[in-house]
């Protein structure tokens, strides 16, 4: 039984930091791929940034490069999302992810796990 665990969302200023923890349980790490996505009121969910389990670099949405860091402590089974310089534009439910094969951030619909999501408001 897969769980996925997010927290650290909450209130910031524009230009403030916050860094987002997903603990994993129950779930396979080799050659799998977690994500975070988030979705505002209203809007579609969108991909933010994923990053493959067996290692390598992270893979961002344009609206997030140079801002946000997509990490992955595999020891505590934690995905990380470390975002810097936020915007309003930012705000958002922020929610983990997780699939085996690819890291596709364009369709949401290849994630079978999915958090509970973890709230970002900007002002």
């Amino acid at each position: 039984h897969v769980q996925l665990v997010e927290s650290g969302g909450g209130s910031v200023q524009a230009g403030g930091s916050l860094r987002l923890s997903c603990a994993a349980s129950g779930y396979t790490y080799n050659r799998n791929c977690m994500a975070w996505f988030r979705q505002a009121p209203g809007k579609e969910r969108e991909g933010v940034a994923s990053i493959y389990t067996g290692g390598g670099d992270g893979y961002y949405a344009d609206a997030v490069k140079g801002r946000f860091t997509i990490s992955l402590d595999r020891a505590k089974h934690t995905l990380y999302l470390q975002m810097n310089s936020l915007k309003p534009e930012d705000t958002a439910m922020y929610i983990c992810a997780a699939r085996g094969g690819s890291c596709d951030l364009g369709n949401s619909g290849r994630y079978p796990y999915w958090g509970q999501g973890t709230q970002v408001t900007v002002s």
